[in-house]
């Protein structure tokens, strides 16, 4: 077995901290920072007021020297020098910028050829590229910094590589980002930097983008024509991104605009087209030019024609072919497709594309999408040539629902991956904000990179705004997963931080990033109720509310301490989702009260009506700042989603405010029934976590939650006015050691009174105290407080985690042993899931293992309570993304024999529906326990690919709630993770 030690968890420490140190000086993310900002020695890019020329080669590609061109202008945009333009050979002395493509730029070739520049392991690359300072290129040139392409995109890679270390955001226009100003720029001769991607097509899909993006760019370019497509392109670029499936809904990107393909090809961009928009061709064409049905069987010729011309448009064109078919729309084939028409589909396309292309078929990029119900016809035996990429797909919530088995990693096209930031479907629509945890990203990711699905990754980032950090982290870990392991993930937001925004609030602005993304991907704004948390229990409702709107707050004050020019750029990427998000979870949470407050015949029910009608009104007015006020008015429409008042899985057509309910309050005098309520009815009385208020009939004992030593936590209850006249109270207590914050006063509206206990002068066991409150007319009500403080345990010596209320709660990071057969590790994922992190283990693609192998987390606990108990286990929503029974993990206590349970026992839409909106799954298992005290919960994975959130033990005291409880109190046992952060 192996065991953390002490060593491994300080190299993890120093690690930590080497990346924080480092995070608050780079200026751009992936490639190790080489740009020097204070005058150091080097190649002066510009200094003393001189800007290096940049020297291009004639015969290079078109594309290569439009992005050189932006080279140029972003030295000048950042220094206030622009470069000279000069061709083939500099054309005077000192420092120069040269530019160009192996064999494509004479000068480049010949200082390879000479040996001042190493492009020995760049020749013949995809999409490589050498950053190089060199001393003495040539007579006449003192220094010079050599970029080197293996290709025409290897080439604009680099150029934009640099542009980004001298302060140019990727996001410079499409968010704003201002453009970092020095007056003088220049790279150590030491520097070479030499990079190439991992996978091979990086792409994104605009989709889903009506009305939000058909609008703005109706308004701002006159359509998806060539003029928004060159933004668009060279954002992907800068980002690394090569690959595009373009904007369907309602447009068509090669019959609408002409230049658009030619664009597409001089700037490098592969196109390609949806996963059900065969050969070239987009659903609108169809719509606008097909003939008949779409049905291949009744039809044929009529789409074979169709098909053909999309070759001849896109004759010329870098792409990968979208093949086979799906029903029109995006919708399923008709029922009497099968598998040999499937089949004999692809088999007339690429005769198609040999006639009209003149190459052999496997010569030419292809792609058959396994999307929804295609993924069953290869299930059934329908297969492809070898050479075809096999574009596996998730469920469209994030989830990978199928990886190559090591049979099919032989194949020669390799696998890919179709990924979701956004969609359009059940259980409901997802469109307005970002929802998607980078963790979750690279949890998933990684694992297609390591089961070899790695050729192509394609993701819908929707409207693509404000998908823009989820968007930028799946191109980044495409180009490079190695250099982005799960513990650099905090780093990696630092480091997005800092570049958009300085180092000063880095760390700041990533955890607010890191947060509110957590807070949406529990559940999506779109799927919210009034009573999706619990408006009791474990005070739920409240504290996530609370949670949000702290964080918000820490929006704007950060925002507020930023210089005027990045706080349109920190609205869009920042304050705006985090404040749009807490503001609609704070709407829904208080129509949720407001329905509660009724209930309970509460006077602030209407307060709270009136509250909920203010936040939907603040979320207008949001969306106007963001549309109308922010950087002129130029991100109209972007904030027009609809995302209130869902009925399905359909958006709405307009937002709707939440049903509230409005109280008719009796007014003085009018009290005494059967005209109101009796005056001794006047007092309500709430305790903490129940929602049925005293009076209430049948008369019911009000009891607090336990107030337990462990937890010395508050407790509290509400006294409020059922009528709009104010009444008096008092309050005593059964015991000198209760502590009130009120003990008397007056109640106009409601008033918390919170409960406390001196814990030195409580005696040892479990005790049962009193309160009772007076009212108005006599009224009186006794209120149990219990109090835990057991004897033969006391925080001073306890280990583990301790039973509270009857449950324990535990974070999956906070084990007390983690254990792996040799060649297996546990990996944390930090910022992973709901609440904390998540547990998982490596490697990924490894076989099964069997309990025997012993790949467990052992938990310590403290339990008062015997007998029988459950175990609810919180795991990610990982799909079967491999053939066989399904994924199990087993769970014990003590010794006892372990339960295996498959966590794709229920394959039910149902259950998938459930998993995907709570963005967990939960597995229950029944233990005994012959006697309280210490226990140990052993937790095996036994498939690699899950992910343990948290478990909860109920020992009796579990109550409803959305989250679960808060982690249990915790006492570190000596050698536990938590207990060595540090070295001695």
């Amino acid at each position: 077995m192996q065991r953390s030690t002490s060593r491994d968890i300080w190299l993890r420490l120093v690690t930590a901290v080497a990346a924080l140190l480092i995070a608050g000086q780079v200026h751009a993310i992936g490639t190790a920072r080489f740009v020097d900002t204070e005058g150091k020695a080097g190649v002066a890019l510009v200094q003393a007021g001189r800007a290096a020329p940049i020297v291009v080669g004639t015969d290079d590609y078109p594309g290569v020297l439009r992005a050189a061109r932006d080279l140029q202008r972003d030295i000048g945009s950042v220094t206030g020098k622009t470069p000279q333009w000069q061709v083939d050979r500099p054309a005077a002395s000192g420092d120069v910028i040269i530019v160009g493509t192996l064999g494509h730029h004479a000068v480049i070739d010949r200082l390879a050829q000479q040996g001042k520049i190493d492009t020995r392991a760049l020749a013949g690359q995809w999409e490589g590229f050498v950053i190089q300072a060199v001393a003495d290129p040539m007579p006449g040139v003192q220094r010079a910094l050599v970029i080197a392409g293996s290709d025409k995109r290897g080439t604009i890679y680099g150029i934009y590589t640099l542009s980004e270390q001298i302060g140019v955001s990727p996001w410079y226009w499409w968010a704003d980002v201002p453009i970092v100003h020095h007056r003088s720029l220049s790279v150590p001769l030491d520097t070479r930097i030499m990079e190439k991607p991992t996978v091979q097509y990086r792409g994104l899909f605009l989709n889903d983008e009506a009305p939000v993006l058909t609008n703005w760019a109706k308004e701002r370019f006159g359509g998806f024509n060539h003029k928004f497509y060159e933004k668009l392109f060279e954002l992907m670029l800068r980002m690394r991104a090569n690959y595009l499936w373009p904007a369907m809904w309602y447009s068509s990107f090669y019959d609408d605009d002409k230049e658009n393909g030619k664009l597409a090809d001089m700037m490098g961009i592969v196109m390609g087209t949806s996963h059900h928009e065969p050969m070239m061709r987009a659903q609108q064409e169809w719509k606008r030019y097909g003939k008949g049905p779409w049905d291949y069987h009744r039809n044929g010729e009529i789409l074979r024609d169709f098909w053909a011309q999309g070759l001849r448009n896109t004759r010329d064109y870098e792409k990968v072919i979208t093949m086979a078919m799906r029903g029109d729309g995006d919708e399923p084939m008709s029922e009497d497709a099968n598998v040999d028409l499937l089949q004999q589909i692809v088999r007339d396309q690429r005769a198609i594309i040999k006639k009209e292309l003149g190459q052999e078929p496997e010569k030419v990029p292809q792609l058959w999408a396994l999307y929804k119900e295609v993924q069953d016809y290869y299930e059934k035996g329908m297969r492809v040539p070898d050479d075809m990429l096999l574009l596996w797909c998730d469920d469209n919530w994030g989830n990978i629902r199928r990886l190559p088995t090591a049979e099919e990693r032989k194949r020669s096209g390799g696998a890919d991956v179709y990924y979701h930031f956004d969609y359009v479907g059940g259980p409901r629509s997802y469109k307005w904000l970002n929802v998607t945890q980078i963790a979750k990203v690279w949890e998933q990711m990684n694992l297609a990179n390591e089961y070899g699905a790695n050729r192509l990754w394609v993701v819908n980032v929707g409207d693509l705004k404000p998908m823009e950090v989820p968007t930028e982290f799946f191109m980044t870990y495409a180009w490079n997963p190695q250099a982005w392991p799960a513990e650099r993930l905090p780093e990696y937001l630092r480091a997005w931080a800092a570049r958009e925004f300085g180092a000063a609030h880095a760390e700041d602005i990533a955890s607010i990033v890191d947060k509110y993304t957590r807070y949406n991907a529990r559940r999506h704004p779109e799927q919210l109720e009034p009573e999706t948390y619990s408006l009791t229990n474990y005070d739920e409702a409240e504290r996530v509310v609370a949670d949000y709107n702290a964080l918000a707050d820490e929006a704007v004050r950060v925002g507020r301490t930023l210089p005027a020019n990045m706080r349109d750029a920190y609205f869009q990427l920042v304050e705006y989702p985090v404040r749009a998000s807490a503001n609609a979870l704070d709407m829904y949470v208080s129509t949720g009260l407001n329905r509660l407050y009724a209930r309970q015949g509460r006077v602030t029910t209407n307060d709270m009506a009136a509250r909920v009608r203010q936040l939907f009104q603040r979320d207008a007015d949001l969306a106007n700042k963001y549309q109308r006020e922010i950087s002129g008015g130029k991100w109209n429409h972007m904030m027009s989603q609809t995302r209130f008042g869902y009925t399905n899985w359909d958006q709405p057509y307009r937002d709707v405010m939440p049903a509230v309910s409005e109280l008719r309050v009796p007014a003085p005098g009018q009290l005494a029934a059967p005209n109101g309520i009796h005056p001794s009815d006047q007092m309500g009385v709430a305790v903490q976590g129940d929602a049925i208020a005293w009076p209430v009939f049948p008369i019911r004992q009000l009891v607090l939650p336990p107030l337990d030593v462990f937890e010395k936590q508050p407790r509290y209850l509400e006294l409020f006015n059922r009528s709009a006249q104010p009444f008096d109270y008092a309050i005593t207590t059964s015991h000198p050691w209760i502590r009130l914050s009120h003990k008397a006063g007056r109640v106009s509206k409601d008033q918390r009174i919170v409960v406390d206990v001196d814990w030195s002068a409580v005696p040892s066991g479990t005790t049962v105290a009193s309160l009772t409150i007076s009212g108005p007319a006599k009224a009186q009500v006794e209120v149990n407080v219990p109090v835990h403080k057991p004897a033969d345990l006391a925080p001073g010596t306890a280990r583990g985690h301790v039973e509270t209320q009857g449950v324990v709660a535990i974070e999956a990071e906070h084990y007390t042993r983690a254990l792996a057969p040799s060649g297996r590790q546990w990996l944390r994922i930090p910022g992973y899931g709901r609440t904390l992190s998540g547990m998982t283990t490596l490697p990924v693609a490894a076989d099964a293992l069997k309990v025997v192998d012993g790949m467990r987390l052992e938990y310590e606990v403290n339990l008062f309570t015997a007998g029988e108990l459950k175990v609810q286990a919180v795991l990610g929503p990982t799909l079967k993304f491999q053939p066989g029974e399904g994924f199990r993990y087993a769970i014990s206590i003590d010794d006892d024999a372990p339960q295996v349970v498959n966590v794709h026992a229920d394959g039910s839409e149902r259950h998938w529906s459930k998993i995907v909106s709570d963005g967990v799954a939960q597995f229950v298992t029944t233990h005994r326990v012959a006697r309280p005290g210490r226990h140990t919960v052993k937790f095996w994975a036994l498939d690699p690919g899950l992910v343990l959130q948290r478990l909860v033990i109920d020992a009796g005291g579990l109550r409803p709630s959305y989250l679960g409880p808060q982690e249990s109190p915790y006492y570190p046992v000596s050698g536990s993770p938590a207990a060595q952060s540090a070295p001695n």
